[in-house]
């Protein structure tokens, strides 16, 4: 039958025109290639490369291909905004890495704003508070937090409000935090320092109000991340710094209507000195504390457009929340507030937590 249809269509059974594929070093003819006796070993330096095409193109017109073995490409870890949250992506997926924030709501925030005073206690109005107060509660809702403000507290009545939310049930949250706007000062201490004045003038410590919300005050928020965010004057010094190259200038305001929120360091009989007091205070776990100012320090709010704190942290939020972790974006805080204004301010943080936070988007 071959024969047969080889007379009737000598074209149809005709071998067809193969491509030489020809391997071997660069330059080497076919004729020479097949007088050598022994195997073309490749090595790293130098990789044996695979020409393909007709014998009359190679190598004249013809540019071999030279394949070459796979290499990882590096990782970018830099500060772009692709990088970041590709590494924001890796830490989620990675319990051991990030805390996991899936709930939505993702957990209470309470914020206490305190801005009139009696006259008793001769603290001056904090004008400008209410502007702090609106864009922490605009920030953390779009955070997945559920917001609630509690306005001009009295200490009693400031720390019921944070008991009644420490007994709450977090079991279905990730998070919580309280943010605390008031007059300040120093206070003894042997965890946290500072303390945050109600409004009847009365000091509560920093060092209080964390440890409400300790493992026996609020288990349901065990091994959760818990975030205080205090704008208040750690004392009265005010630091004049040291003259720097200035890389904003435009953050300079010295027109600005600037005020304190110091008062003089209050201790009261009794209240910090027990003796035993050491042993009861747990080991602080999962906790982060963000002060406005180093302790000791003034912390400096504007009349018109709020703390340079709170302005600072909600557009620093705004900005970069979305690819970066809490310590990343407060030490970007810190860096902004401390180019701002005559005086010098520098917020710092206690940082306990176990794990790197990403806030949910």
């Amino acid at each position: 039958m071959g024969r047969q249809a080889e007379k009737q269509n000598p074209q149809a059974v005709r071998p067809l025109d193969l491509m030489p594929v020809v391997v071997g070093p660069m330059g080497l003819k076919p004729e020479e290639l097949r007088r050598r006796q022994y195997p073309l070993k490749p090595t790293p330096e130098k990789l044996t490369p695979v020409v393909l095409g007709p014998e009359e193109l190679w190598p004249a017109k013809l540019r071999p291909e030279v394949l070459r073995p796979e290499v990882p490409r590096p990782v970018d870890i830099g500060s772009g905004p692709f990088s970041d949250i590709c590494a924001q992506e890796i830490s989620k997926r990675n319990a051991d890495l990030a805390y996991v924030l899936n709930a939505d709501p993702c957990g209470h925030c309470l914020i206490i704003n305190n801005m009139n005073f009696c006259l008793e206690s001769r603290l001056q109005t904090r004008t400008g508070s209410n502007i702090d107060c609106e864009k922490l509660q605009r920030r953390f809702f779009l955070l997945h937090f559920v917001v609630d403000v509690k306005h001009d507290q009295t200490a009693k009545q400031m720390v019921q409000v944070l008991v009644e939310l420490a007994q709450r049930d977090h079991g279905a949250l990730d998070c919580c935090v309280v943010v605390i706007l008031s007059h300040g000062c120093q206070a003894s201490h042997r965890q946290f320092p500072g303390a945050v004045y109600g409004t009847d003038g009365c000091p509560v410590s920093i060092e209080k109000i964390v440890n409400i919300f300790n493992g026996s005050g609020c288990p349901s928020l065990g091994g959760k991340p818990k975030l205080f965010f205090i704008q208040a004057c750690g004392g009265e010094r005010k630091d004049h710094g040291v003259e720097v190259a200035s890389t904003s200038p435009e953050d300079r305001t010295p027109g600005s209507d600037s005020e304190p929120d110091a008062v003089p360091f209050q201790e009261g009989p009794g209240t910090f000195d027990q003796p035993d007091a050491v042993s009861s205070l747990p080991t602080p776990s999962d906790i982060f504390v963000s002060y406005s100012t180093f302790p000791g320090f003034v912390s400096w709010r504007d009349t018109k457009s709020g703390s340079w704190y709170v302005e600072t942290l909600d557009g620093v939020f705004e900005q970069w929340a979305r690819s970066e972790d809490l310590q990343t974006l407060m030490l970007r805080v810190a860096n902004a507030v401390s180019q701002k204004g005559i005086y010098k301010q520098i917020p710092g943080c206690f940082n306990f937590l176990r794990k790197k936070l990403y806030f949910k988007m």
